[in-house]
């Protein structure tokens, strides 16, 4: 196990860590790793923080965990392993119940043959499949971390287990998987509507046929999907058949190389396909029958993958794509575009906020194609922009809103073929009028612009709470402080001296939870803006926040503590957030949250990496004072806080007013007299 995970076990920040490293000379040897980043085994970890009552007990998902991360053959390997014998422990319990009860020798040697039994049931003959059966020498140094698995699914269940295990992987390693996320899975498998035989030709992690086995209820569904990467095939094949009952088949391999599903026609597919490919085929795939609507341009690796989801539904079946922007619109594949439109395959292109998928910078978009049965006599498409609903945070859009809207005005057009407009959201258009030199089917271009009156309406309201919150502002400017005096010296004491006293309890923020839940991020706090996180579900038991506790980021280096109100409690505590709950007999909420908003506390309790701050929460400091005059200052620090928060509303709304002002004057809805 690295740093990172001792200092998980343990409550602190990785510079504690070090600090015990340097500090004690019984702490235990590296066992692996580099001389930056080494490893320690999970055993001499757990004996050496018990000794120094640092731990009580390490949880057995955590256990699991560090078992996983430390395999010999990497995590993914390990990862392949467990869910195997979840999958048997799931679809076989008797099985495993036999093989496990002797030695792990015993184990190791019968578990192939079992394992053949059920991923023969679930994937089909062993040539075929993702999922290999591993053999029995390679078996032997995982019966621990398989033992343990077994004990972690016990009580939530298999599935649960390996979700909290391949989410933690996939949090762990955020570089090395694309991941698309559930909400917009969602609303794109709910576009493809119902479906018994679906395909996702880059199937990642599955999360786009874990989405569409939703919106399909009953017995007798069928999942397929391929990527190239091998081992994240096997997962994501894991994956689908413990969280489903559909007959699962993925593929490893390029689909549009080597396409290991020639012969299949879905009822729909779903595909978040890799963006802006130089090298996708295109010099070896010159005359291949998919090109049914042009032969895509090296530059336009997207169009090819739109082809090929085409080219395996089956006529009339439905294909929904998340697509770059620029795909709407480059010159070098406005020639596919007016054929898919010609021949009424492509349906509606639908913009999404900024945030709704990597990368979260630009506004993505959504292609809603069917396969013709015959060409329409005039066909037309959809064009559609949620792009009002866009979060302020990184929390996401608002999908609630954006589901509610694409969904409503796709239901109205798919039903009737026509759509009456619905200004700044969405249209329809005769195709003939698309079909000029550029053939730009970006949605903002062609949607009519937001009602006059609506839009002065909006304006004239900013413009009053913008009066009003000014009014405010400067009713709650802090008087000028007085001069003169230094500095008192006061007793101190630190946040960790406290936590050891009983006078507060200190929490961590959960990499995932089986709540659905509001998240608090770091960036919330930051912004002070409400909860607008979600976390992967897990097993974990997520840290749910109380009026009157202290929520404080430990990454950035930014002085900032916050007091959880009624409007903020009962949400999650996100990842890099540290809550201090204070014993309201010794410690006022306010009084902790001011002194450790200060500068110098923050710069003596921080470590420094060459890209980042972090903040050591036990060794913020405040002085020791009693109740009653904690209160006289937790008066002042909350006066503090209700100013800078009207402030930042302030600011917000003054930006809304300046941007209607100009979108009025150059639309037209607003008189410059």
């Amino acid at each position: 196990m690295t740093a990172a995970g001792i200092a998980r076990l343990a409550g602190v920040g990785r510079a504690a860590v070090s600090n015990w490293r340097r500090r004690h000379a019984d702490f235990p040897k590296p066992v692996g790793g580099t001389e930056t980043s080494p490893s320690f085994a999970l055993a001499d970890i757990e004996t050496w923080l018990r000794a120094q009552g640092k731990l009580a007990e390490v949880p057995p998902r955590e256990r699991v965990w560090q078992q996983l991360a430390g395999h010999p053959e990497g995590p993914v390997t390990a990862l392949v392993h467990t869910g195997c014998v979840l999958l048997l422990i799931h679809d076989r319990p008797t099985l495993w119940l036999d093989a496990s009860a002797g030695s792990d020798e015993r184990l190791a040697a019968m578990l192939p043959a079992a394992l053949d039994q059920v991923l023969d049931a679930r994937f089909g003959p062993a040539p075929e499949r993702a999922v290999t059966t591993p053999i029995g020498p390679r078996l032997l140094p995982s019966v621990p971390l398989l033992r343990g698995a077994a004990e972690l699914a016990a009580g939530p269940g298999a599935r649960k287990a390996y979700e909290f295990l391949l989410g933690r992987h996939l949090d762990a390693n955020p570089r090395q998987y694309t991941l698309t996320p559930g909400p917009l899975a969602g609303l794109m498998a709910e576009l493809a509507g119902p479906a018994r035989t679906v395909l996702d030709p880059a199937c990642g992690t599955g999360t786009l046929l874990r989405a569409a086995v939703a919106t399909t209820p009953g017995p007798g569904q069928e999942l397929y999907g391929q990527d190239d990467d091998p081992a994240l095939t096997a997962l994501t094949a894991l994956r689908l058949a413990l969280s489903t009952d559909a007959t699962v088949r993925i593929a490893a391999g390029d689909s549009l190389r080597a396409d290991a599903l020639p012969g299949l026609r879905a009822d729909a597919a779903l595909c978040h396909p890799p963006f802006n490919e130089r090298n996708w085929g295109h010099d070896e795939l010159a005359y291949d029958p998919r090109w049914e609507y042009g032969f895509p341009a090296r530059t336009e690796s997207e169009l090819a993958w739109v082809q090929h989801a085409l080219a395996r539904v089956r006529d009339g079946g439905t294909v929904v794509v998340l697509m770059p922007p620029a795909a709407a619109s480059r010159r070098s594949g406005r020639r596919i575009r007016a054929d898919l439109l010609r021949r009424g395959a492509l349906r509606a292109v639908i913009a999404l906020p900024v945030g709704a998928a990597p990368p979260y910078n630009i506004p993505l978009h959504l292609w809603v194609l069917r396969r013709p049965e015959k060409a329409p006599a005039q066909p037309e498409l959809l064009l559609a922009d949620a792009g009002q609903f866009a979060g302020e945070g990184r929390g996401g859009p608002d999908w609630r809103s954006v589901r509610d809207a694409v969904l409503d005005a796709w239901n109205d057009f798919d039903r009737t073929g026509r759509l009456d407009d619905r200004p700044g959201l969405a249209r329809c258009l005769p195709v003939i009028e698309l079909l000029d030199d550029d053939v730009d089917l970006a949605p903002a271009r062609h949607l009519p612009p937001p009602t006059a009156a609506g839009g002065t309406g909006r304006l004239t309201d900013v413009r009053e709470r913008l009066d009003e919150t000014l009014r405010l502002t400067a009713r709650l400017t802090p008087a000028a402080p007085a001069t003169g005096s230094a500095a008192p010296r006061r007793p101190l004491t630190t946040v960790g001296e406290l936590a050891r006293g009983g006078a507060l309890t200190l929490r961590t923020g959960t990499h995932g939870g089986h709540a659905r839940v509001p998240v608090l991020t770091d960036h919330d706090v930051l912004t002070g803006t409400g909860p607008t996180g979600t976390l992967p579900e897990s097993d974990e038991e997520p840290v749910l926040t109380r009026p009157g506790d202290v929520v404080v980021p430990v990454l950035g280096g930014g002085t900032v503590a916050r007091v959880v109100d009624d409007t903020t409690a009962g949400a999650a505590l996100g990842r890099n957030l540290v809550l201090l709950r204070p014993d309201p007999a010794a410690l006022d909420p306010w009084f902790l949250a001011g002194f450790l908003r200060g500068t110098a506390n923050h710069r003596q309790a921080s470590s420094y990496a060459s890209t980042a701050t972090r903040l050591d929460v036990r060794r913020l400091q405040l002085p020791r004072l009693p109740l009653d005059a904690q209160r006289g200052y937790g008066d002042r620090f909350r006066a503090l806080d209700e100013f800078e928060r009207a402030l930042r509303l302030a600011g917000r709304l003054g930006e809304q007013l300046v941007r209607g002002m100009y979108d009025g004057l150059t639309d037209g809805t607003v008189a410059p007299d």
